[in-house]
């Protein structure tokens, strides 16, 4: 599977990440995460292929997260009832989210990208 790249145009940490796939001539698929939303089911898969605790598949430095006053309501929201909350919004899930389908990284940190993606 080639790498999906879930990013927003306007983000300056997924231009970033973009820019670092490039110098490393990584091909990958750019998918706009807004427009288009991963699914409940497919962040179930990217969430279980990550190992990572779902609460940090949030953005929860995005006005949307605040909004909803997330940050107190997410410790009593079933693993299912956040997951279909990240899929109703694009802009709550933290970017960019990075996955081959066995990998996944969150965000932009050289370090992990290196690790994971060289």
């Amino acid at each position: 599977m080639t790498i999906q790249i879930y990013q927003y145009p306007k983000c300056s940490t997924c231009k970033k990440a973009q820019k670092w796939l490039d110098d490393q001539h990584i091909t990958y698929e750019s998918i706009h995460i807004v427009e288009e939303t991963p699914t409940k089911e497919q962040l179930q898969a990217i969430y279980e292929a990550s190992g990572l605790p779902l609460k940090k598949f949030f953005n929860t430095s995005g006005m949307k997260y605040k909004e909803l006053g997330l940050k107190d309501k997410l410790a009593e929201m079933t693993e299912d009832e956040q997951l279909a909350l990240l899929a109703s919004d694009g802009m709550l899930i933290k970017r960019p989210l990075v996955t081959d389908g066995k990998k996944v990284t969150l965000g932009f940190k050289e370090s992990d990208f290196l690790e994971s993606w060289k």
